[in-house]
């Protein structure tokens, strides 16, 4: 007979380290983290299970259900010279498109994980996984359509798996990929952006405009994952562990290749052909300490690449070291002992 387990969030904080919601209780089962199509019909009438290109059993329940961890569809937002609490140091995710730039906090995206947004003119989706650190942005036109997100309440490689809500097809959001339904082998448009202290946004863009939390209450959010990127092992991972790195060190990933933090905080600059990689101090972890003000400093990382116009952003993500050897098993990652 199937064991069930029902683990409060205090068990699960003294045992993973993870500061989690007070009053969240998880039903984790043998089963229940398992991959069950005929299962997920119930709840995804609309999704084709018989297409997908990964093995279902890849896919495990996060915890929460369908939209339960809600995305942020109608964004509010007020002016850069209008905010106030948000700590100089606190990052959010910073994303300029067509003259106009917007910064979303990452303790509100903590909480939401998916904004879509229109930025420049253009549909976007802004997204952060906190398990994984990986803050993403995506040009939400595909084939003619503009799609918006929710979240599925599934995980693979610890990472948030996303869904569309015009063909319910789901997406991996570290690869910007169709992994289940009619949308499966589709790549979404990753687009640049930067995860960048707030005093930082302030000076480059004083007319940028900030996201609001969706519950004012709420102010700019907090991190529910207390000491999560010093623990020891990442959170619903089963597959295997970078060798020679600690698994929740972040690494800025570029395609196939990535620098960890520890290298480029070292060297402080790195060029690879075209591409220049830059680290500053001044940045609160946002998954160290509960208030993100109060967090290690991880630093600021610009990436770009040389052009005959000068230095331009490009597409990168400062994420963990599991979640690129996960998705890029054959890629190159450059680390310091």
């Amino acid at each position: 007979m199937m064991k069930t387990l029902f683990v409060s969030n205090v068990q699960i904080r003294r045992t993973l380290g993870l500061g989690l919601m007070a009053g969240i209780v998880f039903l984790v089962s043998a089963g229940a983290a398992m991959a069950n199509p005929s299962f997920w019909k119930f709840e995804w009438p609309r999704t084709n299970f018989k297409k997908t290109s990964v093995e279902y059993s890849e896919i495990m329940s996060g915890g929460p259900p369908k939209d339960g961890i809600p995305s942020i569809d109608n964004p509010k937002f007020t002016d850069v010279s209008k905010v106030k609490g948000l700590g100089s140091t606190v990052p959010v995710i910073s994303f300029t498109l067509n003259g106009e730039s917007k910064a979303y906090p990452l303790g509100i995206l903590m909480r939401h994980e998916i904004v879509n947004d229109r930025v420049g003119g253009v549909p976007v989706a802004v997204t952060y996984c906190p398990l994984c650190n990986a803050a993403i942005v995506f040009d939400a036109r595909l084939d003619g359509k503009v799609l918006d997100f929710g979240t599925t309440g599934k995980l693979r490689n610890s990472d948030l798996v996303m869904y569309d809500r015009q063909t319910e097809s789901w997406w991996q959001q570290f690869l910007g990929e169709g992994i289940v339904g009619s949308m499966t082998g589709k790549r979404l448009k990753m687009l640049p952006s930067r995860i960048e202290a707030w005093g930082r946004y302030k000076k480059a863009h004083p007319k940028g405009k900030v996201l609001l939390a969706a519950f004012p209450s709420m102010g700019f959010g907090g991190n529910p994952y207390g000491g999560y990127d010093s623990s020891a092992q990442p959170f619903l991972y089963r597959g295997p562990l970078p060798n020679g790195i600690p698994p929740l060190m972040r690494v800025v990933a570029v395609g196939d290749e990535a620098w960890s933090i520890a290298l480029l905080r070292k060297q402080k600059r790195i060029e690879v052909k075209d591409l220049v990689l830059t680290w500053e101090a001044g940045q609160n972890s946002a998954l160290d300490t509960r208030d993100i003000s109060k967090g290690k400093d991880v630093g600021n990382v610009i990436v770009q690449r040389k052009t005959k116009n000068g230095l331009v952003d490009a597409v990168h993500d400062v994420t963990f070291a599991f979640t690129f050897h996960a998705f890029k098993p054959k890629g190159k990652l450059h680390h310091t002992r």
